[in-house]
């Protein structure tokens, strides 16, 4: 049986050190980092970068993951690429906002859960990295339906009412997204659960597409005023965050 191909693992090396960083980093620092000769490493670099899986800063002539890799959706780079550079800005946001914090990325037609921040106070909460939630009844999901970042698989009349608030006829969904587009961030008021609500804003990379989703989520009457409509405060901390997030992840309109 062959073994493994050595210039594969070091080009994966390399993504995974591109991916866990905070910062774009230079050819000296990627070949001291992994131990690799400065020509090797140059070699490879431009190899994924002819991919589309690594980009070059102009100015700096340092590198960072490609816009490639960020369409992926679905591979492991994309989410720890997101997650990574989100981490910082959503422990920030639960604690300004005192509501818990999630981040949410698109998977075969749901959205996955990728990093999750419990509200800070004392009362029992769940761990939800990992979960699969619906896109048509979640915050995060009409935000990443909106902007074209996920799409439904199944047919309108086969979408499931969570609650007597879901939207489930196709029409109405679509206005929502509509509204959505517009006012630049998403919500859910009891279309999952009763009694809670959230509120979404988009995630973009490179080129501005829409690669995630972070949301603030909680009772309904901590997220709402008495009209049901969201908190304007909570609304402008969370997308303060997630413009913070896409400029991190390379966004240059924000």
């Amino acid at each position: 049986m062959a073994g493994p191909v050595q210039s594969i693992e070091r080009a994966a090396a390399i993504l995974r050190l591109l991916a866990g960083g905070p910062r774009r980093l230079g050819l000296g620092e990627v070949a001291s980092s992994l131990g690799l000769a400065k020509g090797t490493a140059h070699g490879i670099l431009r190899t994924l970068q002819h991919v589309d899986f690594v980009e070059q800063d102009e100015a700096t002539g340092k590198y960072q993951l490609g816009a490639a890799l960020l369409h992926l959706g679905t591979s492991y780079l994309d989410v720890n690429e997101l997650r990574s550079r989100s981490v910082n800005w959503a422990d920030a946001l639960a604690a300004r906002s005192g509501e818990a914090v999630r981040l949410g990325a698109p998977l075969e037609g749901q959205v996955l859960v990728v990093h999750h921040v419990f509200r800070p106070d004392d009362t029992l909460q769940t761990l939800d990295v990992g979960a699969l939630l619906p896109l048509h009844a979640s915050s995060l999901g009409k935000v990443l339906l909106a902007f074209g970042a996920a799409t439904l698989d199944s047919p309108a009349e086969d979408l499931a009412a969570y609650t007597r608030h879901t939207l489930v006829v196709r029409e109405d969904l679509d206005r929502a997204l509509a509204e959505i587009r517009e006012q630049g961030w998403g919500a859910e008021v009891q279309e999952m659960t009763m009694g809670d609500a959230g509120i979404a804003a988009p995630i973009r990379g490179h080129g501005g597409l829409v690669v995630g989703a972070v949301c603030l989520s909680g009772p309904v009457e901590r997220i709402c005023d008495p009209r049901g409509r969201p908190v304007p405060a909570l609304t402008a901390l969370l997308r303060e965050a997630a413009r913070a997030i896409s400029r991190d992840l390379g966004a240059t309109r924000w």
